[in-house]
């Protein structure tokens, strides 16, 4: 049996992999471990465009394994209670334990009890043969997996057989003997991985990554450390390795339910990153740049097969994320003071910025315009229901945080003409903004289709609160609806759409529930209007909303803190802002 872990982390999150909503997987990998009801499955965090080319096809395919289970000398299935750390997994049985961890992204490591026992699964595959250490399994075709599995154990019998079409079914069963492994590569490559390692040594490289990782991040209070720690397993866990046009090690924001790196969502990751790895922090950002279009438009997301620039569905437009590369890179600066990154950032932020004003002004106002609603990150926003292009509050907000970031940016590089030109623009933008999407007897800025205000009361009329430069009546009247508790103030604040305006829906996306980089925005935004306890008490209600629920979920139920049943979870930008959150709490707590 091998002995429990020493490290206080994994201590402290043991059984919070939950097999699950949580999977058992490792940074870079591929590979989620699950538990379902007839055994546990190993699936795939891959697209597999060539096979389907939906968006969102990888969450209907089928394990590469499912049924997996262990055995009894005999073959005979046995029951099986799972202890879960980050870096393995105990499973109780009859015959002894078994124990499962990764030793690279694409093998895993399972230590054999002493007893008689065996493995058996069902393969997603097409080829298949035994041979004197396990067996080798392929799928052929457009889309190429290979699966080994190897052990060092005396075999008893090994078994590869067919079970319906493109599925192989495979039984294993080993004499008793000393511990020993089953070792299992999953890879896309030619070359396998079937060298047997020493168990005790891979076991403990694996708790020592794992503990190292927690380590290097920097202390927050008792009351935040569980769910700390958690979000930052959240952090390591959903990171994949460089492939194709994934070419960097990159977080994505749901290795179940979001396959990819998303635009913002890889800002908000830079944040929590930079208190512990300066490399990983710049590559979320870099991994936007390389992709960047001639034209200066940045992608809306970034997969293995490619880059989403355009769709047709629900318009037929350009699709992007909200410009916050400059505030991102600012962010990584103010901690590291690194010019030398603002210098690899700059020019690509000004051509990105470019790109805003040169084509989504359609009619030359000076504010610029979404003409696709995935563009703005509110997919289903009530914004977009009679149509586009719309001319937002929260877009042309991002433009003036942007811009002035570059004057930031500028500044530091010596560049002092060009720092005034962008202090100068975003003075400008805002002026502009003032003009014409200001409504004085609503008190809320107010989103505009073709010319008309689009009355729907959502949390982006009152983004401007985020250039810390409104005039003190307009701001106080912003803080008025924000902090009314039959609007913008439930419980957990902030819904994405008023409580008491007619289109909330607490369980739709973008229509009513809570999300975190709304409320993180806004605290920044009450900052720097003079709102500091305002600010410190959404900072406390948003730790509590996540800090309630196991998980950490893509968004909640402003009132009750439940997360809505299609909100994924495992959430990224939830957990890197929970980080950041906590953090900021804490220190606030040791100023006192």
């Amino acid at each position: 049996m091998l002995p429990e872990p020493s490290s206080p982390y994994l201590q402290l999150l043991k059984n919070r992999v939950d097999l699950s909503e949580v999977p058992f997987t490792e940074r870079g990998s591929r590979l989620l471990v699950l538990r379902e009801p007839s055994g546990l499955s190993v699936r795939l965090a891959e697209r597999w465009f060539k096979a389907d080319p939906r968006l969102s096809a990888y969450r209907e395919r089928p394990p590469l394994l499912q049924k997996f289970n262990f055995t009894d000398g005999d073959g005979n299935r046995l029951e099986f209670t799972p202890i879960t750390y980050p870096h393995r997994v105990d499973f109780q049985t009859q015959v002894g334990l078994f124990s499962l961890t990764f030793s690279d992204a694409e093998t895993l490591v399972i230590r054999l009890p002493e007893s008689a026992c065996g493995i058996t699964f069902l393969a997603n595959v097409n080829q298949g043969q035994t041979d004197r250490r396990g067996g080798t399994l392929h799928v052929t075709g457009n889309i190429r997996r290979n699966i080994a599995y190897t052990t060092n154990r005396a075999i008893r019998r090994n078994e590869i057989g067919p079970d319906g079409e493109n599925h192989l079914s495979v039984s294993i069963q080993v004499a008793e003997g000393e511990p020993s492994v089953m070792l299992l590569n999953l890879t896309p490559r030619l070359g396998f991985n079937r060298y047997i390692p020493n168990d005790q040594e891979i076991f403990a490289e694996a708790e020592r990554r794992w503990h190292d990782w927690f380590a290097a991040a920097p202390p927050v209070a008792e009351p935040y450390r569980a769910q700390y720690y958690f979000a930052w397993w959240v952090m390591r866990a959903g990171l994949i390795s460089s492939r194709f046009y994934t070419t960097r090690e990159a977080m994505t924001p749901s290795k179940i339910y979001y396959v990819g790196v998303w635009q913002w969502d890889a800002y908000f990751h830079a944040l929590a990153y930079r208190h512990v790895d300066r490399r990983l922090a710049q590559d979320q950002i870099r991994i936007i740049i390389d992709h960047q279009r001639s034209d200066g438009q940045l992608p809306d997301a970034v997969h293995d097969e490619g880059t989403i620039t355009h769709l047709d569905f629900p318009v037929d437009a350009d699709v992007t994320k909200p410009p916050l590369l400059a505030w991102a890179a600012w962010k990584y600066y103010e901690t590291h003071l690194d010019k030398e990154f603002l210098d690899e950032i700059y020019e690509p932020a000004v051509r990105w910025n470019r790109w805003w004003f040169e084509y989504n002004d359609l009619d030359g106002d000076g504010l610029c315009e979404y003409h696709h609603p995935y563009s703005s990150g509110l997919d289903d926003s009530p914004l977009w229901d009679d149509g586009l292009p719309v001319t937002s509050p929260d877009l042309n907000t991002y433009l003036y945080m942007q811009m002035e970031n570059l004057g930031r940016i500028a500044h530091v590089l010596g560049l002092e003409e060009e720092s005034r030109h962008w202090n100068f623009m975003a003075s400008r933008l805002l002026k502009r903004m003032n003009e014409k999407l200001w409504d004085p007897e609503a008190g809320l800025y107010w989103a505009l289709h073709n010319g008309r205000p689009i009355r729907v009361r959502t949390p982006f009329s009152l983004f401007p609160l985020l250039t810390g430069a409104l005039e003190p009546n307009v701001a106080e009247r912003l803080l008025a609806h924000l902090t009314n508790p039959a609007s913008f103030w439930p419980r957990y604040p902030v819904p994405s759409v008023a409580l008491d305006d007619p289109q909330c829906s607490l369980t739709t996306m973008w229509r009513g529930p809570t999300w975190v980089n709304v409320n993180y925005l806004l605290m920044e935004g009450l900052e720097r209007s003079g709102y500091r306890d305002v600010a410190d008490e959404l900072c406390r209600l948003t730790l509590d909303m996540i800090s309630q629920r196991p998980d950490i979920y893509e968004y909640y139920n402003p009132q009750d803190g439940t997360p809505p049943p299609k909100a994924a979870t495992t959430f990224g930008w939830s957990a890197a802002l929970f980080i950041e959150l906590a953090i900021r709490a804490s220190r606030s707590l040791a100023a006192l």
